[in-house]
């Protein structure tokens, strides 16, 4: 009788000890009882019924879900490569088991197509430029999509855009030919700056009497720190005015003033060394 009892003993000991089951903070715990739900486990300390109930475990954490490099042809008939990571996290575990047959590669295979669906409707070069943009996109298809799965896709992101080689040439073409085109357009704005800087220095010369004259000896100063350079003094065009003003009140002719300021010119080309 003793070991009778014992036996009885040792048999529910084991049920219950095999029974049970300890659930982690960031997981949640569904029981099927003979292939029915029955119910939600929290995280800590549960027992179930061995043989008639099983346990099935879900993660609640934020998980992560590679998609493979995708060869896909753009709106441009341009080939690329191109993979993303998607960003999901379950918000209902019944539904997550229930619903889908493996909601990790459902999510997955759902992200791929849609990548593939939104890429090829787009150019390469929005691609290239609005890449957060059309990442928001494919997110919002997934997460619409896993709604019913009880997934929530809280981001998705394009990680590489991988272009043929002769499209890398290309572009590379064109950056060069867009690098020339700024050169040439701020060339030509510092020259209009520079000739605006020259005429307004010209008026304001042509208006102070003298300028000239001390501009010009600045001019030769300059010129005599280096004892190679060969100066050609040049008469500031006060001085033959002068000379054309005494030569008309004389009542020389046009021709003669001509003459004596080329003659003074001339004169005046006194190479010194």
């Amino acid at each position: 009788m003793l070991v009778v009892l014992a036996t009885i003993l040792g048999i529910i000991l084991f049920i219950i000890i095999s029974g049970i089951r300890i659930v982690n903070q960031y997981e949640k715990g569904l029981i099927l009882t003979l292939g029915k739900y029955t119910g939600t486990r929290n995280p800590g300390f549960n027992i179930i019924v061995p043989i008639f109930q099983v346990m099935h475990k879900v993660d609640m954490r934020l998980a992560t879900v590679d998609i493979p490099r995708q060869e896909v042809i753009t709106k441009d008939n341009v080939t690329i490569n191109v993979d993303a990571v998607v960003y999901f996290k379950v918000k209902d575990a019944q539904r997550a088991i229930l619903d889908v047959q493996n909601f990790r590669l459902a999510t997955a295979q759902y992200a791929q197509a849609a990548l593939r669906d939104v890429v090829g409707k787009v150019e390469l070069d929005t691609l290239l430029s609005e890449r957060d943009r059309i990442s928001k996109e494919i997110k919002t298809i997934v997460d619409e999509a896993t709604e019913p799965w009880g997934i929530d896709v809280p981001d998705v992101n394009i990680q590489n855009v991988e272009l043929p080689q002769d499209m890398k040439r290309v572009i590379a073409k064109q950056a060069e030919a867009e690098r020339e085109k700024r050169s040439v357009i701020v060339k030509a704005q510092g020259e209009l700056q520079a000739s605006q800087n020259l005429a307004d220095a010209a008026k304001t010369l042509a208006q102070t009497p003298g300028a000239l004259h001390l501009r010009t000896l600045t001019t030769l100063n300059d010129l005599s720190s280096d004892q190679s350079n060969t100066v050609i003094f040049a008469l500031p065009l006060e001085v033959l005015r002068a000379f054309e003003a005494v030569g008309a009140n004389r009542g020389v002719s046009n021709s003669g003033a001509s003459a004596v300021v080329n003659a003074v010119k001339k004169a005046t080309r006194t190479p010194r060394h």
